[in-house]
Order: C-alpha cells, then sequence, then structure tokens
C-alpha cells in the first residue's frame, strides 16, 4: 500500500535522521504519492495521539506507536512476487542475489547490528521477479521455500540503506519461531534510539 510510505519516510526521519517535524507536502514528494493519499495515512496517527498538528505541518511524539501499528497493518504475504527453494545455505544464497536487491528481516538485521540472535534458515529480500525467475529459475514448490521475494518500490530505493523501521514491520509480520528472537533483540535497538531522542 502507497500509504506505507508514509510511514516507513516518517519512522525512518526520526530513528534515522534524528528529525521528527514534517509537512504534508514534502511527504508527498518525498514518497511519491498525492497530499490526499498522505492525509489519509496521517489519520490513524493523529486518532491514536502519535504525531500532533501544527499549522503547517506536524511534529512525531510517539514513533514507538506509529511502528507498532505499521506493523499491525502490513500484509507480508500480499507483497510476495517469487519464492522457491536454493539449495545453498542462507550465507550463500545473501551472496548470489541480483544487483538492486534489498535485504531484509534476518539478513537485514545482521548487516545492520553485526550480530544473529538465533539461527535463521531463509532469506527475505526485496527485488524484482523476473530477475529472480532469471538466475533461479521457476518457483520450486517441492521443498520448503528459503528464498522470499518481496515487492520492490521505488521508494525503498531511494534509501542509502533498508530503513530500521522497514525490517521491524517485516519481521513482525513472519512465522518462523526465531522471527520473535530477531524483533525482540531489534526492538532493543529502537528503544535505545528512542531513549536518546528523549522518547519514554
Amino acid at each position: 500500500m502507497k500509504i506505507e510510505r508514509v510511514h516507513r519516510e516518517i519512522l525512518y526521519n526520526v530513528l534515522e535522521k534524528k528529525s521528527a517535524r514534517f509537512t504534508q507536502k514534502s511527504l508527498s514528494q518525498r514518497c511519491g504519492i498525492s497530499l490526499s493519499t498522505v492525509n489519509h495515512a496521517l489519520k490513524p496517527l493523529i486518532r491514536m495521539h502519535a504525531v500532533e498538528m501544527h499549522r503547517r505541518g506536524f511534529t512525531v511524539i510517539n514513533p514507538k506507536k506509529i511502528l507498532v501499528y505499521w506493523a499491525c497493518i502490513r500484509n507480508l504475504e500480499r507483497e510476495v512476487v517469487y519464492k522457491t527453494h536454493v539449495n545453498e545455505n542462507v550465507e550463500r544464497i545473501e551472496t548470489l542475489l541480483p544487483p538492486h536487491s534489498i535485504l531484509t528481516a534476518y539478513s537485514a538485521f545482521k548487516l545492520r547490528f553485526k550480530k544473529v540472535p538465533a539461527e535463521y534458515n531463509e532469506v527475505i529480500v526485496y527485488g524484482r521477479k523476473e530477475e529472480f525467475e532469471k538466475r533461479f529459475g521457476k518457483q520450486e514448490h517441492k521443498l520448503p521455500e528459503n528464498l522470499i521475494v518481496l515487492k520492490l518500490d521505488e521508494h525503498l530505493l531511494s534509501f542509502p540503506s533498508i530503513p530500521i523501521a522497514q525490517i521491524f514491520v517485516d519481521l513482525w509480520n513472519l512465522k518462523k519461531w526465531y522471527a520473535n528472537d530477531f524483533l525482540k533483540a531489534l526492538e532493543g535497538e529502537i528503544d535505545g534510539i528512542l531513549a536518546e531522542l528523549g522518547y519514554r
């Protein structure tokens, strides 16, 4: 959903650029969506007192609420464009991905924080279906999938690296038991960032 770009952009700016003030116009331009879509995305955030509106924009007053709200409305299954079994371990699969692929979930946490809360056996990545079919062949379902590709959008490509909040909401929506270990570890990292910024 395009409204998720608003959540992504807001949380990226708060958590990684330490900026909590926004205008609807700047979000519209940055996310490549209409002002009406931005305002639609903001309505539940206003209702839950996660943002405070001003005459010329708004301020984020509770980023954790936005993070959890986004995680709850996200439908990861709907974003899957390709999945298959690759007869390699996850470390090897991570090196075989097509250009412009963006790792998320377990792999992204490992790359960002240089640690692994639990062993994992699947790679979740944003990418283009045709590029993965060219590299790994048609989707294979005889064995459990260990490579899952999510739809890549131009807004996600605009960041220097995958936003921390994106990793969080993707982990939230994964069903493997070890996703919870990664989620708890990432929540600790995010809570540390928010504490430094003065959020309680």
